[in-house]
């Protein structure tokens, strides 16, 4: 396992500033892997090399790390760099690099998945990193960009009215405008009692939208809703003409 350093910083207001009750979050995400099992079936990692764009902490570096060939995770922030090294320090066949989502710190061809979740790709703007991700990719190997599905309710409903400016139609239209397919999937985020909800509600929401998220949550359990965004690299062209932005 390596770390290198690397340049451009993006910063991500919640897992930099509050890491720990992110790690909650992270725990209580997805708790039935239904996302995972999406990629896995649309991309299928086992034996292949697979790029984690943003990766933080390095919560999902161990889970493709079970069956890839290799790993690398890529993120911009030291501290997180840092954290995610320590994670996956036991694991010889996973390496973390500082990098950003447009300039990543690896050769040409070099992956079969670049997997971003959270992370830099969030629609128009982020079309470097599309093209990066492309060059970095092999023929036949995909970038999938994970994101919250702020259409469906409750979720997507406390998203844009803390985020007034973000249109969810108009993200989902860019990404299909780029050649990319869509899967919605739905999960359930499970934490251990309400003061665990209420922390990670704390960061991912200002203030008043997140205690009204609170009020209207019964219990520990949240529905909510991911896009799963894919775009494979076709064969037959070369890495730096495999996509251009449009």
């Amino acid at each position: 396992m390596k770390v290198r350093a690397r340049t451009a910083i993006r910063p991500s207001p919640n897992i930099w500033h509050w890491p720990k009750i992110y790690e909650m979050e992270n725990r209580a995400q997805d708790r039935d892997g239904a996302v995972l099992a999406t990629i896995r079936e649309l991309c299928d990692w086992a034996g292949r090399d697979v790029v984690d764009v943003g990766c933080g902490s390095g919560f999902h570096l161990p889970q493709f790390a079970q069956t890839a060939r290799s790993v690398t995770g890529v993120e911009p922030h030291p501290p997180l760099t840092r954290a995610a090294a320590h994670r996956v320090r036991d694991l010889p066949t996973v390496q973390v690099l500082r990098g950003a989502g447009e300039r990543l710190p690896l050769p040409d061809a070099a992956a079969d998945l670049v997997h971003a979740r959270t992370a830099y790709f969030f629609g128009p703007g982020c079309e470097p990193g599309i093209a990066e991700a492309m060059r970095v990719l092999r023929p036949g190997g995909a970038l999938v960009v994970v994101d919250l599905d702020a259409t469906e309710a409750p979720y997507g409903r406390w998203m844009c009215a803390d985020l007034p400016h973000y249109d969810a139609r108009r993200a989902e239209r860019f990404f299909a405008d780029a050649g990319f397919g869509l899967r919605r999937v739905d999960t359930k985020w499970v934490f251990p009692d309400r003061a665990a909800l209420r922390a990670v509600l704390g960061i991912e929401f200002g203030p008043v939208v997140a205690e009204r998220a609170f009020a209207e949550t019964a219990g520990v359990v949240l529905d909510v809703r991911y896009r799963v965004h894919t775009l494979v690299k076709p064969f037959g062209l070369t890495p730096a003409a495999a996509w251009r932005p449009s």
